[in-house]
């Protein structure tokens, strides 16, 4: 039996993707709200910047993993217009019923799909932009995600890895006190849930650092890797390229 971490917990490694789809289960209807208050709105910046980053052109291809409630695949569609295509996708179904609807409702209609990112179902060399945000530390093989996303994008394609990661020496006491003590509670406040919100903190700790993730990615298809630390490195943005 493989074994492998479930926020501090060492679980088997095929009751890990049954107990995620368990917490997003869970807070998929009130996952908007929480991302607000937890991050007091600045999930909304860190976005942004991501769409910045992509610097996306009219009739592009994107992929947008653990696409979730819909916030980059709407932004990225807007950048390429109707003669592109922003594909968004989502190992949970529920969570990607409430985005596929949140989507609909503002009058974005996009290719909507519920897929595993280490076993995507899209052809060599298709896509000019690769995007998860806040998905890829709850993958089980984090290495075997990276190298489908390296496949399928085109040659000097563009992954873009939006995720917590590892916060600045002084700050991380108050981020800890926060974290393991406030999260939790706002949780079982706001979604009734403090478990899955407890195992976000704890699965925060798990993921790999900034150094780290761009050591994983160069190891796994992409030549050149940079990041850019937001919030004093509560959040960073992995750009690799597909060389």
């Amino acid at each position: 039996m493989s074994t492998t971490h479930f926020g501090f917990q060492s679980v088997d490694e095929k009751e890990k993707a049954r107990r995620v789809r368990g917490v997003f289960d869970s807070v998929a209807s009130k996952y908007d709200l929480m991302n607000d208050l937890m991050s007091g709105g600045l999930h909304r910046a860190w976005k942004a910047y991501t769409v910045m980053v992509a610097n996306l052109r009219e009739g592009q291809r994107v992929l947008d993993i653990a696409g979730g409630t819909g916030d980059l695949s709407k932004a990225f569609a807007k950048k390429v217009g109707p003669s592109g295509t922003v594909v968004h996708t989502d190992i949970n179904e529920a969570m990607l019923r409430v985005g596929r609807d949140r989507l609909i409702d503002e009058g974005a209609v996009l290719p909507t799909l519920v897929c595993d990112a280490e076993h995507l179902p899209f052809p060599d060399n298709h896509f000019d932009v690769v995007s998860v945000a806040f998905g890829l530390r709850n993958m089980t093989h984090k290495d075997v995600a990276i190298a489908e996303m390296c496949r399928v994008l085109k040659p000097r394609g563009r992954l873009l890895v939006l995720e917590f990661s590892q916060v600045a020496k002084p700050l991380r006491k108050p981020y800890d006190w926060y974290s393991f003590k406030v999260l939790p509670r706002l949780g079982k406040l706001v979604a009734g849930d403090d478990t899955s919100y407890r195992y976000l903190a704890e699965s925060i700790r798990m993921h790999p650092g900034q150094e780290e993730l761009k050591a994983l990615m160069q190891k796994n298809g992409f030549g050149h890797v940079d990041y850019h630390n937001m919030t004093g490195g509560i959040v960073a943005l992995h750009v690799g390229i597909k060389c």
